[in-house]
């Protein structure tokens, strides 16, 4: 008898490696997240309703794309990561802003929502690491966590500047040295790399945040005054080519691949030799 799950098992790993180039466009994308809110709902004036429909029914068509995919596609997986960011964003927004609930208590019911992911995710699947999301339902494990890290985050580093008040140049270097600080916990301390990863992808978000404010927002209250458009489309532009140069390395890697492939079976005593 099979084993497999046909309808829930996909081709190949569905998501990227956690490269330099992955956390920088994460970087990017949550930046954006937090401009692109703001601009929608405030400089557009759809308000912060109408701007959570609009971004959650894009982010849905978004991930109906990226699940029908058989294998990790960067135009794919980091539009939908835009996306996420974004309605993320919203989604504390709408709670502290429209519903007038705190931020403590919107970062514990995140970080609880956030630990019931991992915890149902591990108890199905055995493992939470992303180098096997390979099928449907730890795919879906995935983006779900994925969202909790970006509302999560957002309610964290509303909390922190908010009370803090930090400004926006000291909130960046405090979260650039919390990441750092799990980076080297990592390296030279051997913290769990699945940990590492996770605590650092909720730590970008604030830190995304944070640099988005720093340069968007006015001088007189801290910021260089690029404003929300300028802002985004500079990031946005950063991310398309990032993406697209990403785009251009899976397609060498596949054609390296395939080509060794055939190589391999049109010349098998070769392999024997070796």
């Amino acid at each position: 008898m099979s084993t497999t799950r046909p309808h829930n098992r996909v081709t190949f790993n569905k998501v990227p490696d956690p490269t330099w180039a992955f956390w920088v466009i994460k970087v990017l994308a949550t930046t954006v997240g937090e401009t692109a809110a703001d601009f929608l709902s405030t400089t557009l004036n759809l308000g912060l309703t109408n701007t959570t429909i609009v971004m959650g029914a894009l982010l849905v068509v978004a991930l109906v794309f990226q699940f029908r995919s058989r294998a990790y596609t960067p135009s794919l997986y980091w539009v939908a990561v835009v996306l996420i960011s974004i309605f993320g964003t919203l989604i504390t927004d709408n709670l502290t802003d429209n519903l007038g609930i705190s931020l403590v208590v919107t970062t514990v019911v995140f970080t609880i929502a956030l630990a019931a992911t991992f915890i149902v995710w591990y108890a199905r699947e055995r493992t939470l690491s992303i180098h096997q999301i390979d099928s449907t339902s730890r795919e879906g494990f995935y983006w779900l966590a994925i969202l909790f890290t970006f509302a999560l985050g957002t309610a964290a580093g509303d909390l922190l500047a908010e009370q803090l008040n930090l400004g926006y140049l000291a909130s960046v270097g405090v979260f650039a040295a919390a990441i750092g600080l799990v980076a080297l916990a990592h390296f030279a301390f051997k913290l769990n790399a699945i940990a590492a990863f996770w605590i650092a992808y909720v730590l970008t978000r604030p830190l995304g945040a944070s640099l988005g404010d720093l340069l968007s927002q006015p001088k007189a209250d801290g910021g260089l005054g690029l404003g929300t458009v300028g802002t985004s489309a500079i990031f946005l532009a950063a991310i398309v080519a990032l993406v697209t140069f990403l785009t251009v390395t899976e397609r060498r890697k596949l054609r390296v691949a395939t080509s060794t492939r055939e190589s391999q079976l049109a010349h098998p005593d070769a392999v024997d030799a070796d």
